[in-house]
């Protein structure tokens, strides 16, 4: 069983503040709208504006008060924890996926969460020699799969390795112990 942490971290209190796309009007520049899924949050169709390849700063002089507004009233959105949780529950059931649960809803650390070509990320990312429980299934699905998800949870006494499949196959959940510094 993992250990609960001193502090009161939870995937509630890591909640990630809403963000946006920045983008301007066609033919007025000079003022930064927050990008919505039909245009600027303050209510110009996508048509008319043109987006940038940056976040929409509303504390900026040049954003526009009304998306300012809205932006910073938007509800947070979920936590890497919390996101990652999501994708967890779909693994087979077992000792290692609830401890990586109950690990995740106290908070704990993902300390990596990259997707890619699985051969450079298990050479890179997977520390599979480092691994107790788990090892040879994850071993199987990332050497049969082109590209894959990997993250990576430390939460005391144990590091966990997700395995994501970018195929639509459950994730795999294996786990070893935390290395001690």
């Amino acid at each position: 069983m993992t250990d609960t942490p001193a502090d009161d971290r939870s995937s509630e209190t890591a909640r990630e503040p809403a963000w946006f796309a920045a983008c301007q009007v066609n033919g007025a520049p000079g003022v930064d709208h927050a990008a919505g899924p039909r245009g600027t949050l303050c209510g110009i169709a996508a048509r008319c504006v043109t987006y940038y390849l940056h976040l929409f700063e509303p504390e900026a002089l040049q954003s526009c008060r009304r998306c300012r507004h809205l932006a910073e009233n938007t509800p947070p959105g979920p936590s890497v924890q919390e996101r990652l949780h999501n994708r967890v529950l779909a693994a087979t059931g077992g000792p290692a996926r609830d401890d990586l649960l109950a690990a995740l809803r106290r908070g704990a650390a993902v300390t990596l969460w990259i997707d890619g070509p699985a051969r450079s990320l298990t050479r890179s990312y997977a520390a599979l020699d480092e691994l107790s429980e788990g090892k040879e299934p994850a071993a199987r699905t990332l050497l049969a799969a082109e590209t894959i998800g990997l993250a990576r949870v430390e939460a005391d006494p144990w590091r966990f390795l997700v395995v994501l499949p970018g195929d639509g196959t459950p994730p795999l959940v294996a786990r070893g112990p935390h290395p001690r510094p």
